[in-house]
């Protein structure tokens, strides 16, 4: 893949990035680290769905175990394959919402952005609280504060993201390489085994193996191989959040994307392996994947390594989601789908309204689960299947529309991964309808209505202000100042000296109630007034009712119908206390006003700080 000339130019000699925000981005290594560890994390629960699927069959079911993996790494292989092409075509990220925007028209690439914002929140509550699981699995005693626990990993990660992506990243590659590491071992040194070394985690728990069925037909395998591919769910988060790398960001995207595969299908493929080796059968209360360190290491100190390990990637794999869903959102953001504070960074290359956004609403599904993973995973891989097959159709029209070398192998290779993502995104939403499914179908669609209502807003706003128009040339207009004020302070005299710096007039009015306290105040304000006279009058507006800011609407809208060639601007000053709790103190009288001017009138509005310190 060649770099672009961006990219290339965008590198000096030195090999050093051009500014400082270069190194708040990832590497190909930092990048593997921070956006794949829901694929990699994966592996403790794909394989286990197969074997839970294919036990209905007895014992001969599991026997295709090893098949309907190859079959899943396969489409990993070309998943892998297409989304490395989509890296190189949209280096700006996106993923399949990005290649929908360009190929298959602006509904079909809300479909693909919706698809993946669900995918990634439910992302983010499923991977916490299947880590939280796997610690009260073994501390017990913590399962009733699960709900509590989810939610305390939650603000964890969001603290550890809110800092910078490449601080999250390194934070991460730690667990990951153990994880990792532990995996490849628990394979290598079980392929040397022809029969476990240990049972005791399955010892005393029942089998979860049919005793009376022993034919496996072709939807028993089309159902094991459509629960198998929730191991690849966070596959396509890498091409989602290219612009989160380094330069040149598509190359290194590619590298980190190509690790992601080759890791995952070695994974995937050697646990596999070891479950036919073994001939595991799945039992209540224990996972496949404690039961096959138990098997290939023994009950030791290994076995409880790799049960924390898994434990703590779960619980991290939620990082993902924080590293693609941000990206996805400004990008939604910066074409008027989403408000545009989704598209603002803060310092260390963070979208924090991205990340809060994404943390609320985890939080809020947390607690609608209860902290329980069953709940959530039933609708977890549709939304990515969606987004997979859009990606790979919108692909196809890219390489017909280029017709480049090589465009029809590569048109194939996106049309046959297309076919086979489809075909899993029908068989999950059908196989899952009944389980929590529906609320996917119905989301999606509403997802699609909201960014759609969004983005007419934005159009509505963008017409009336005449953007991508050249407006006419400005021009100066008498103005009037307007100062509320209920007493005299240098608070008062700061606001009459910036009134009469801002307008051609300032008028002072003060509001004034029928009850006698009120009267009483009002004369002595008056006399104070006369006798300071600041050369501005001092305009009673007289109310019945005890209402401050309508009044003085009322009058600005007064000025504005009897000088209608008059710019009227109210000032309101307020005091800016020395401490933050002191604003506690403080009545609040500026922001009714602001409020009752800028509802019913067009006046300028404009707010004096008056810093006590």
């Amino acid at each position: 893949m060649s770099v672009t000339t961006a990219e290339r130019d965008a590198v000096p000699a030195d090999g050093e990035p051009p500014d400082s925000g270069e190194r708040h981005r990832l590497t190909a290594v930092t990048g593997l680290a921070a956006l794949s560890l829901d694929a990699m994390a994966s592996v403790a629960y794909g394989p286990e769905a197969i074997v839970l699927v294919l036990a209905a069959a007895g014992a001969h079911g599991l026997g295709f175990t090893l098949p309907v993996t190859l079959a899943i790494a396969g489409l990993l292989a070309v998943l892998v394959a297409s989304y490395r092409q989509v890296i190189a075509a949209f280096p700006d990220g996106g993923g399949s919402y990005a290649v929908a925007k360009r190929h298959l028209g602006a509904r079909t690439s809300l479909v693909a952005a919706g698809s993946l914002v669900l995918d990634y929140v439910l992302n983010v509550a499923v991977a916490v609280t299947a880590g939280v699981a796997a610690l009260t699995s073994a501390f017990p005693a913590l399962y009733a504060d699960r709900l509590w626990l989810c939610l305390a990993v939650l603000v964890l990660i969001t603290g550890v993201n809110l800092r910078g992506i490449v601080e999250s990243a390194k934070a991460f590659i730690v667990p990951t390489v153990i994880f990792v590491g532990s995996i490849l071992v628990l394979i290598g040194v079980g392929l040397f085994r022809s029969a476990p070394v240990s049972t005791e985690a399955a010892a005393g728990h029942a089998s979860v193996l049919s005793d009376n069925a022993t034919t496996v037909g072709a939807l028993l395998l089309l159902k094991a191989f459509a629960s198998g591919c929730s191991a690849l769910t966070g596959v396509e988060a890498i091409a989602n959040a290219v612009p989160s790398f380094r330069v040149p960001r598509a190359r290194r995207a590619q590298h980190a994307e190509v690790a992601l595969g080759a890791v995952l299908g070695l994974m995937l493929i050697g646990l596999s392996v070891l479950i036919s080796r073994f001939h595991l059968q799945p039992v209540e209360g224990v996972t496949v994947l404690a039961q096959l360190t138990d098997a290939s290491l023994g009950h030791n100190w290994a076995f409880y390594v790799i049960q924390f390990a898994t434990t703590v990637l779960l619980a991290l794999s939620a990082n993902t989601s924080f590293g693609g869903l941000p990206v996805l959102l400004k990008l939604l953001a910066r074409d008027n789908y989403l408000p545009h504070v989704f598209a603002l960074k803060a310092d260390r290359q963070v979208h924090r309204h991205g990340v809060l956004t994404l943390a609320l609403v985890s939080a809020a599904l947390l607690v609608f689960s209860g902290g329980d993973t069953n709940t959530l995973v039933p609708l977890f891989a549709i939304g990515v299947f969606v987004g997979f097959t859009v990606a790979q159709v919108g692909m196809v029209r890219h390489w017909h529309t280029g017709r480049g070398p090589g465009w029809r192998g590569k048109a194939l290779l996106n049309g046959f991964g297309g076919v086979l993502t489809g075909a899993a995104a029908v068989v999950v939403t059908a196989t899952k309808f009944e389980e929590g499914a529906w609320l996917i179908v119905i989301a999606l669609p509403l997802l699609v209505v909201a960014f759609e209502t969004v983005h007419r807003a934005y159009t509505r706003i963008g017409g009336r202000l005449g953007l991508g128009l050249i407006p006419e040339a400005p021009h100066r207009d008498r103005s009037v100042v307007v100062v509320p004020v209920s007493s005299l302070s240098r608070l008062t005299s700061e606001a009459l000296t910036a009134a009469a710096s801002l307008g051609d007039e300032v008028r002072a009015v003060t509001v004034s109630y029928p009850d006698p306290e009120d009267r009483a105040a009002l004369h002595t304000l008056e006399r104070a007034w006369a006798q300071w006279d600041p050369g501005v009058p001092l305009i009673r507006l007289t109310c019945e009712r005890r209402t401050l800011g309508r009044p003085i609407a009322a009058y600005v809208r007064e000025v504005a119908a009897t000088e209608p060639a008059t710019r009227v601007t109210v000032l309101i000053a307020e005091t800016e206390p020395d401490r933050l709790w002191q604003r506690l103190l403080q009545n609040q009288r500026g922001a009714v006003v602001a409020h009752a001017v800028r509802r019913e009138t067009d006046a300028v509005i404009c707010r004096l700080r008056f810093r006590l310190s």
